[in-house]
């Protein structure tokens, strides 16, 4: 099978990923701001304590929003950015390979912090009975390694963002908004390790990468609805 089947097959399930990417941060950003806003969850403003408190009577709602954001994420995000690299391969080879490799990357930083915060979770909610200080002190620890992998920059992703975008310029089937919008949540991806931009960078970051899921999807599946009209005609 050639490349070019391939890449038309795996447009649909690039499409589907890249819209589940989008529900994903959106689930993500519901939860945060109705949920865990008031315990200054995801600010320097964070109350520990109160956040182990809330976990260990409601377990539940973390470990899904963590299988949410990070798991299903990451997997979907590997979907995406196979069927990325397919596209790009044809045109732009040498990006296409560095599309892959940083989406895999990513896609592991991802699934490594999901992992860690839910191990977060259950060791903090087996020492919340006997030591709830210790308890919160542990959880914010593995927290921290948490928001290093994944959770507090988005350097990988946006980098990611940026190289994707740079290979739908030599590309087809992607608008001008949609690089210009590619550009902006790159580079504000990359702002996040700047501690004075890093929150406001990291909203942008976040708010413009549902609609980049959302494009991208619908960029696909217009492609792959289009290539498989022209093979029917012929």
């Amino acid at each position: 099978m050639s490349i070019s089947k391939i890449s038309h097959s795996m447009r649909p399930v690039g499409s589907i990923a890249a819209f589940v990417c989008a529900s994903t941060y959106l689930i993500g950003f519901a939860i945060l701001l109705t949920v865990l806003a008031p315990f200054g969850y995801g600010t320097n403003a964070l109350d520990a304590p109160a956040i182990i408190k809330f976990a260990n009577e409601t377990p539940l709602i973390l470990i899904l929003w963590n299988l949410i954001i990070y798991v299903l994420n990451a997997i979907c995000l590997l979907l995406l950015a196979s069927a990325l690299t397919l596209h790009f391969i044809e045109r732009t080879p040498e990006l296409a390979i560095v599309v892959f490799a940083l989406g895999l990357i990513w896609c592991a930083l991802v699934l490594g912090a999901g992992m860690i915060a839910n191990v977060a979770i259950e060791h903090s909610g087996a020492l919340y009975e006997v030591d709830p200080t210790q308890a919160a002190q542990d959880w914010l620890l593995l927290h921290r390694v948490e928001l290093g992998l994944g959770g507090g920059n988005e350097i990988v992703g946006g980098l990611w963002v940026l190289i994707c975008t740079l290979a739908a310029l030599r590309s087809e089937g992607f608008s001008m908004g949609l690089k210009a919008l590619g550009l902006l949540v790159g580079i504000s991806g990359l702002l996040t390790v700047l501690p004075p931009f890093g929150e406001v960078a990291g909203a942008v970051f976040g708010l413009g990468m549902i609609a980049w899921f959302i494009l991208v999807g619908w960029a696909l599946t217009n492609q792959g609805y289009g290539r498989g009209q022209r093979r029917n005609v012929e």
